[in-house]
């Protein structure tokens, strides 16, 4: 008789899933808990030697493989999902995860439209091709599970890019949008909007390499203290939402945030203490 424990720890057992951006952050962390929880996946990625790295230390190809692939590129798209099928047969879970954040921009009159232009072709482009080659295989099975990685700049101003902002903005509306039209084949459709998380494009992008220090600027600003937001927690939602136990979950836009996006940041730097005098 399985016990409890050890069928909690199969929750995606005979699935088969493709990440996107899977080989670094977020990605490696929902391959990471993906494979632990039953699943075969392909990882997908540009990162060649972080992606194959990956693959060895996690399992064999019967498990789990790496394709290079350039989401903006329709063709490594197809050719991903096409090798997902060929390897595994099928494929039941679609994460488009990979992102960028592009260049800081100064203001909107000094933008860069090259860089506004690339951050859209990665986070939407990407994640649009992710989801119709994923949905060419998923509807004649008529099952799936398509999954983006969104932001909580979808849902508040956090001062960042303009290109970025707009282009999380673009996922949620994908993920609507996809949700009503897929969902007439049993195929479900949701996001998830991280809070900030330290990983290499975070440090990259903030131009802080302490680790630590990142931590505390992030704790510092955060509403639910005494816990750092990390890539395993976000990877913990997408098991959620590729799991049957989200079995009616669809065009959600789950926030993992802490409570972030609902507080009033000037609550806390003068507002409050005016109010109370």
């Amino acid at each position: 008789m399985m016990s409890a424990e050890s069928s909690v720890a199969k929750r995606l057992e005979g699935k088969v899933a493709l990440i996107t951006g899977g080989a670094s952050g977020i990605g490696e962390s929902t391959t990471r808990v993906f494979i632990k929880h039953g699943a075969k996946v392909l990882v997908a990625d540009i990162q060649d030697e972080l992606g194959q790295s990956l693959c060895k230390q996690l399992g064999t190809p019967e498990t789990i493989n790496y394709i290079h692939c350039d989401v903006t590129s329709e063709s490594d798209v197809r050719n991903a999902v096409d090798l997902a099928v060929s390897k595994y047969g099928t494929l039941d879970i679609m994460f488009n995860n990979a992102g960028i954040s592009g260049d800081p921009e100064p203001s909107a009159i000094a933008s860069d439209i090259d860089n506004f232009k690339r951050v859209f072709d990665v986070n939407v482009l990407g994640g649009f091709l992710g989801a119709k080659h994923a949905a060419r295989v998923m509807i004649p099975a008529k099952k799936g599970c398509i999954i983006f990685t969104a932001s909580i700049a979808s849902k508040i101003c956090m001062g960042l890019s303009h290109a970025y902002t707009t282009s999380k903005h673009a996922v949620v509306g994908l993920t609507q949008s996809l949700s009503v039209e897929l969902g007439e084949y049993g195929i479900r459709v949701n996001c998830i909007s991280p809070y900030a998380i330290v990983t290499p494009l975070f440090r990259k992008t903030s131009g802080i390499s302490n680790m630590e220090k990142v931590e505390e600027l992030l704790s510092a600003a955060g509403v639910l203290k005494g816990a750092i937001l990390e890539p395993s927690d976000v990877a913990q939602a997408a098991l959620f939402l590729a799991s049957d136990d989200a079995k009616y979950l669809n065009g959600v836009n789950l926030p993992v945030d802490g409570g972030y996006c609902l507080n009033n940041q000037t609550w806390k730097t003068g507002l409050k203490d005016r109010l109370l005098q």
